[in-house]
């Protein structure tokens, strides 16, 4: 990868209506009662961060699919995408899209940045209730603006100390081998 390439780590997050239940700060012996919102309906938040950069792409999908991926993908500038093995991210579709793909080990978020963005999320919209999905969508897109527009926030939280050096040791783009 040289310097101007564009490599992106991507990731996929179901929110919907059925509730989280958050630690809160409360009074010493008063115990705290959290509403929950049991609703079956979701959707997925797609995101990719330019560690590098500290730029921040989002998109939504309602399945977790290629034909709904493809499109989100197809917006995007990237040269190489970081992600999970997810049978959807390894799909021949994906792969016709003329970006290098690079995939994560099974059972490792901890090296995905996303994920990071994903925690920052849910430590803002999860205990809450919300009257509906296009209402909790709403939240996450006011938080992910703010971090989209505070690149040293967004920086600290998904530029790892050992991030930098491990992509400038990704292959050549042109190899087709990331």
């Amino acid at each position: 990868m040289t310097t101007t390439s564009r490599v992106w780590h991507c990731d996929e997050m179901r929110f919907g209506l059925w509730g989280q239940v958050r630690r809160r700060w409360g009074l010493k012996g008063k115990k705290i009662i959290q509403p929950m919102q049991i609703v079956y309906r979701w959707s997925y938040l797609v995101l990719a961060v330019d560690v590098l950069r500290g730029e921040l792409h989002w998109g939504w999908s309602q399945r977790m699919n290629q034909q709904q991926l493809v499109p989100i993908f197809e917006q995007w500038p990237m040269d190489g995408v970081v992600w999970d093995g997810a049978p959807s991210h390894r799909g021949k579709f994906m792969g016709k899209l003329g970006f290098g793909r690079t995939f994560l080990p099974a059972y490792s978020p901890e090296l995905n940045p996303a994920e990071r963005v994903f925690e920052e999320v849910r430590r803002h919209i999860e205990g809450e209730l919300y009257p509906s999905l296009r209402a909790k969508r709403d939240a996450i897109e006011h938080l992910l603006r703010q971090l989209k527009a505070d690149k040293p926030r967004l920086k600290q939280l998904v530029g790892w100390d050992w991030i930098n050096p491990a992509l400038a040791q990704l292959p050549n783009a042109d190899s087709r081998s990331i």
